[in-house]
Formats: structure tokens, C-alpha cells, sequence
């Protein structure tokens, strides 16, 4: 009887709360009321007093998928929430925000976005158009102002490993773990009404999507990560590895020499998927049969114009964009280009020979090696991003500084011995690699991991090799194809023809998936599981086709220019398997 009357209880309150206006639960009481108790999340003790709600709108303007899935407004009303929470017995205190739709908008959904570069997302409103609670956390360094990279030092040599470990996962896991009782207590919901969780990301929004997988898999149903910067210490110092073949090998390709070199290699290999459409649908046919020495004594030309960099996005630093004059650039392609270019393509390898890390795939645009110039020398000469000099000056050598000034003494060797350092320094915070994803599988949780096949940032093949370490750490008892049919029924991963970082490639007109989120819910709440991933061209000669992506492991080959299928091809997929020997431990 008295289970029955709790059940009537809540049924009341559910119904009570799906019949209100936003305005009767937007209110501070209404929220206090919902917080978790003190005690029943460990380690955690909410701060009721710090309480703010208010009614506000947002446009959100289609997140990361670009897809509005309610398209009878551009408009959403949501109760502006923010809480304040301390970590027991350590005195300091993190600000969440949350985003809850009006009641009749709600559609038991919540919804997490990932941030970019060395920022969590400060937008909580990215779920509104899902009918989603979104949330946003300074994750205790005022990080709604503040990048990691800015705080991850107290000082030279000193490290804020505080910070570390909220960037890494903790933030995003915390936010996670409080939102799902506070959503149901906002709501009034019952405990056996159904909450779907969900997180998407791209860049370091992906890496951070990993991390909540692996650390707090059983809080989410659906993840969708895209171009993921995880396995971090070599992600971030490869970065560094175009300037350091360039300074080996001792020639600064002026840039133009470089793009020509990409170019010609995109009009090489576009054919050998099968259409010839500007895209290059499969780089591991072309590295297969196409040879980068064939360019040389083409010739190049560029106009002198004022250049742009937007940068990466991987620090605030490398967000700004700065101009540069570049003068006009003429020549025929030489043979040292050639030699920087394959360098860069065929991936970190120290003295011995030993493979440390993998490369863009090629066709992708060099863009670590662009060169700048110097007019007191009329030449080309170094340029060392920040995207990785940074990174290896704060967090590897920890110094508060912003680049690496020069590469002098600088060998292949020593970028492996930062890779090797980083590593070990965080490798139970930033790495996010860890193969075995038990937790998220048994709790049924769907993972839909997506790449640019050119992407020049993150190398794509370090998708695959993440893939295939869950295939071997989950299914280590099963053989090959049954191991590739039950991780598909979970988690598949695809390849955007062409594309290049978290989005579409201005040298190459394919395809980008625009409604992931529709997809991925239709997997997790009606059980449609995908078996491929709808896609649209949105430039060039086939601007506006829909193309259905292969799933990994299979590779598209066009029978015509109207038709492709997903094949098998093994010789293919051996490219992109790499073991990474220069370590004496194993990389996932």
C-alpha cells in the first residue's frame, strides 16, 4: 500500500510539473528543492544558498549537427539556472549553469556539449532544440573566462593539478552526476521515468566525450564524439613534428610550394576511389599508389596577398586571427619540398627507426608546415605553431610560456622524449585512452565516433587506432568479424570523405553528416540502429547529394558517379594500422 502511494505521489508531481508553465518551476525555491541531498553524491556538497533562476531565451542556433529538430521556432524560453558546489573538505567551489526548457518542451532528454581547444563549453542553452536540460561548468577555475592552458601552472614548475583533473573529466562527470536528480526533482519526475543523457563533441569536445565514457560510462546513453584530440601528449607534440622535419631536413617550403603539393595530390588520387568528383575518398589508395615525387618540377604560382591565420583552436592563443603579407610566389616544385612533405605524411619515428606516432593521411593540407616570411632576408623561414610549442613549453618542459622560441638542437629523438614525458605526467588525466569501455556497454550506452578522412589536426588514423584498441581489449576472445558485428551494435565509427577538421575542407568538396543528434536518438530511444551515417555534400559539382557514409571497416568505391558501395578492402586497411614501438609501453 505504501509503495503504491508513493507511486501516486510521484505520478501526481510528474503530471503536476508537465502541466506547468515555465514560470511556476523556474523559480529559486523550486530548485533548491531539487538538489540532491548532501551525503548522496560522495564528495560533493551542494550549496543551496548560491541558488540563482531566472526565465530568459535563446536562439541556439542548430549546434554542433547543424540540425533543427523543432523547426516551428528559431526561439527557445528555458529557466536560466546556475548552483555552486564544494568538494568536501577542500574549501573551494564550482559554478554550474543549467538550461531547463519550458515544461512543454521537455522531452526527458539531457544533453551535454563538448568545448574546443583548451576550453570546456560555457553555453549551457546547446540542448534547448533537443528538448534537452543543457549545462555549462567554470569547473573551479573560472573556466567560463578562463582556458586550461592559462591556469594549468601555478607558476614554473608547479603544476595545477587541480585544474588538470577537472578539464580532463572530473567537471563534466560532476556536472553530469548532480543534473540527473536535479532534473528529475525540477521536473517532478518519477524514479521510473526514463532521463536520456547525452553528449556531443568535436576537436577537444570529442576527447572530452572519451573521457566521460570511460570515467562515467554509466551516466550516459548517447555520445557522439567527432575527430577526438585524445591520446594527448602525442596529439599535442606532433603537432610541433612539421616544423622539426622542416628544420632537419634544413628547407622552409614557401607556402604556396606546399599547397601545390597538396593540390596535385588531391587531383592525383581523386580518381582511384572510383568518381572523380574533387574528393579523395580513400587516402589509403592513394598512399598505395600514388607517389609524391611525381609532383616535383611541377610548376606553382600564388599571388602576394595579405594572409590570414585563424589558427586551430586548441588554445585562446591560437583562436586569434593574425594578418602577415605574403609576397607572390612562383617556381616549380622541388625536390626538397617533395622530401618535407613525405617526411610530415610518414610520421614521427625516432633514430632507430622505431615508430612514435602516426600522420594526417595524405591529401590532407600541411597545415603545421606553412613557413612565414621574412623580408630582411627575402626568404621563407620557420614557423612554429603554438598549437604544439605551447603545449610542450607549459606542459612538458613548465615554463610559463607561450611557444617554443626555436628549434635549435632539436632531433626527432627529443620530440619523442616529450612525448614520452607527457605521457607518463598525465597519464591518468589528459591521455584518455583507456581501451576498456565495460561500464558504458553494460549500462547500453551508443557511440557514434565520426572523423575527417583529410583532417590536418588530428590525424585520422588516431581514430581507428582507438577503435581497434576497445576491438582487442573487449572482444579479445572473439575473432575479427565477429569482434567488427557486436561493436557495431554499440559503437561505430566513420570516415567524412574529404573533410577535414570538425567540418567541411574548402580544397575538397564532399560531404559532412548535419543530423547526428536525430540519428543518435533515434538509435538510443526508438532502437533504430544505423548503418551508415546520412551525410551532405554542400559545395562543388554535386553540391546538395546525400551520401549514406561507410561504417568502419569498410571503405566507399564508387561504380559511378551515382552509385558507391562499402567494400572490404584488406590491403587497404593494413595502412592504417601502426604500432607505436618507440615506447616501452603499450600506446592505446
Amino acid at each position: 500500500m505504501r509503495q503504491s502511494s508513493r507511486a501516486a505521489v510521484a505520478a501526481l508531481a510528474a503530471a503536476t510539473a508537465n502541466a506547468a508553465s515555465l514560470s511556476d518551476v523556474c523559480t529559486v525555491a523550486n530548485v533548491q528543492s531539487a538538489l540532491p541531498a548532501n551525503g548522496t553524491i560522495l564528495g560533493i556538497d551542494l550549496i543551496p544558498s548560491a541558488v540563482t533562476a531566472s526565465t530568459a531565451t535563446s536562439s541556439p542556433g542548430g549546434g554542433f549537427g547543424g540540425m533543427m529538430m523543432r523547426s516551428d521556432s528559431d526561439t527557445y524560453e528555458y529557466c536560466n539556472v546556475t548552483i555552486a558546489y564544494t568538494h568536501t573538505g577542500k574549501n573551494d567551489q564550482v559554478i554550474v549553469k543549467y538550461a531547463f526548457p519550458s515544461p512543454s518542451e521537455f522531452e526527458n532528454r539531457y544533453y551535454v556539449a563538448g568545448g574546443g581547444g583548451f576550453s570546456l563549453s560555457s553555453d549551457a542553452t546547446g540542448g534547448l532544440e533537443y528538448g534537452a536540460v543543457g549545462a555549462a561548468t567554470d569547473a573551479g577555475y573560472d573556466a567560463f573566462s578562463n582556458s586550461y592552458d592559462e591556469v594549468v601552472l601555478y607558476g614554473n614548475g608547479t603544476i595545477n593539478w587541480d585544474a588538470t583533473y577537472m578539464f580532463a573529466y572530473q567537471a563534466l562527470g560532476e556536472m553530469t552526476t548532480i543534473a540527473k536528480p536535479l532534473t528529475r526533482g525540477f521536473y517532478g519526475l518519477g524514479d521510473d521515468t526514463k532521463l536520456y543523457t547525452y553528449y556531443e563533441g568535436c576537436s577537444d569536445g570529442g576527447r572530452e566525450g572519451w573521457s566521460q565514457v570511460q570515467r562515467y560510462g554509466a551516466e550516459y546513453d548517447g555520445v557522439i564524439v567527432g575527430a577526438p584530440a585524445f591520446r594527448y601528449a602525442q596529439q599535442q607534440v606532433n603537432h610541433i613534428f612539421s616544423a622539426t622535419v622542416e628544420h632537419t631536413l634544413d628547407y622552409y617550403p614557401p607556402p604556396c610550394e606546399l599547397a601545390k603539393i597538396v593540390n596535385a595530390t588531391i587531383e592525383a588520387c581523386d580518381p582511384l576511389d572510383g568518381r572523380t568528383d574533387g574528393v579523395v575518398s580513400r587516402t589509403d589508395l592513394c598512399q598505395l599508389h600514388f607517389d609524391l615525387k611525381s609532383i616535383i618540377g611541377e610548376p606553382y604560382y600564388c599571388a602576394s596577398e595579405n594572409f590570414t591565420s585563424q589558427g586551430f583552436g586548441f588554445s585562446k592563443r591560437a583562436e586569434g586571427s593574425s594578418t602577415t603579407y605574403q609576397p607572390a610566389q612562383n617556381g616549380t616544385v622541388s625536390a626538397e619540398a617533395v622530401a618535407v612533405a613525405q617526411g610530415i605524411y610518414d610520421g614521427l619515428h625516432d633514430s632507430t627507426g622505431k615508430r612514435a606516432y602516426l600522420s594526417w593521411q595524405i591529401a590532407a593540407e600541411l597545415a603545421d608546415a606553412e613557413t612565414q616570411y621574412d623580408s630582411t632576408t627575402d626568404s621563407w623561414v620557420l614557423d612554429i605553431t603554438s598549437i604544439g610549442g605551447e603545449y610542450i613549453a607549459r606542459f612538458v618542459q613548465l615554463l610559463d610560456l607561450d611557444n617554443l622560441s626555436d628549434l635549435d638542437g632539436v632531433t626527432y629523438d627529443t620530440v619523442v622524449g616529450w612525448m614520452d614525458t607527457a605521457m607518463f605526467r598525465y597519464m591518468d588525466s589528459l591521455q584518455t585512452t583507456l581501451p576498456d569501455i565495460t561500464d558504458f556497454h553494460q549500462a547500453g550506452g551508443k557511440i557514434i565516433h565520426y572523423h575527417g578522412e583529410s583532417d590536418n589536426s588530428v590525424p585520422t588514423a588516431s581514430s581507428i587506432k582507438y577503435w581497434q584498441s576497445v576491438r582487442e581489449a573487449m572482444y579479445a576472445d572473439a575473432s575479427y568479424s565477429d569482434s567488427v558485428t557486436e561493436m557495431a551494435d554499440w559503437y561505430q565509427l566513420y570516415l567524412i570523405p574529404g573533410a577535414a577538421h570538425c567540418g567541411t575542407n574548402t580544397l575538397q568538396p564532399g560531404p559532412y553528416p548535419e543530423d547526428n543528434m536525430q540519428t543518435m536518438i533515434n538509435w538510443v530511444e526508438n532502437g533504430v540502429k544505423p548503418s551508415h551515417l546520412n551525410a551532405t555534400v554542400s559545395s562543388g559539382p554535386y553540391d546538395g547529394e546525400t551520401q549514406m557514409l561507410c561504417q568502419w571497416p569498410t571503405r566507399p568505391l564508387w561504380s559511378s558517379n551515382t552509385t558507391f558501395d562499402c567494400v572490404h578492402d584488406q590491403k587497404s586497411l593494413d595502412t592504417w594500422n601502426y604500432t607505436f614501438d618507440a615506447f616501452n609501453i603499450t600506446v592505446y
